[in-house]
């Protein structure tokens, strides 16, 4: 048998004098299923999603993957690194091929995507929007995975803001055609998951 794995704590990972947080602190973090993510040197630390969140980005990820073409690539939970500062982790991008190459993306994505839960509606709507929209994310959509009113809102950099470009509910259709053609319904990203 090999040896051991060291497991390590937040406590023990946090840095040990008063300097912010870096990027190179999140290497440290225990592999415990939350996400850890840094925002201008903040550490913001989320659940593990749940298992409904799992199973409407796994039905996303295969509608997109179906549509995209060969370029690019669709993944599922990258570190997206905007700086030495600051890292997110969204739950779907939409990236070049090149992109694929490192450890961490480090050049915004043509698509981010946020499932929405509970605990990160504000974080994602606000906080995230924010980041993405400054780090140059050309296309931003926040998915509301409730079973009875599913929605799916896009958002669109124009002119170095985002500009609110859908918003659709149930069993109506988004048309997207950045970063490539595809249509979704909110609906059919829930469907698989029992109702209450």
């Amino acid at each position: 048998m090999g040896g051991t794995m060291a497991v390590m704590t937040i406590a023990e990972a946090w840095p040990t004098t008063s300097r912010e947080f870096t990027v190179d602190d999140l290497e440290l973090m225990p592999d415990d299923g939350r996400r850890y993510e840094l925002i201008d040197g903040v550490l913001v630390v989320s659940p593990a999603p749940s298992v409904p969140h799992q199973a409407v980005l796994a039905r996303l990820l295969i509608l997109l993957d179906a549509a995209c073409p060969d370029d690019l690539d669709v993944l599922p939970g990258p570190g997206v690194r905007m700086s030495r500062i600051t890292e997110l982790i969204p739950d779907l991008v939409v990236c070049t091929r090149a992109e694929l190459a490192g450890h961490r993306i480090t050049k915004p994505p043509l698509l981010a995507v946020e499932i929405r839960s509970p605990s990160t509606a504000l974080f994602d709507l606000n906080t995230k929007k924010a980041v993405y929209e400054q780090f140059g994310i050309a296309s931003y959509w926040i998915i509301v995975p409730d079973r009875e009113k599913p929605e799916l809102v896009a958002f669109e950099l124009r002119e170095g803001r985002y500009e609110e470009v859908a918003h659709v509910t149930g069993d109506g259709m988004f048309r997207a055609g950045r970063p490539f053609d595809v249509e979704i319904a909110p609906a059919d990203l829930v469907a698989r998951i029992p109702a209450k």
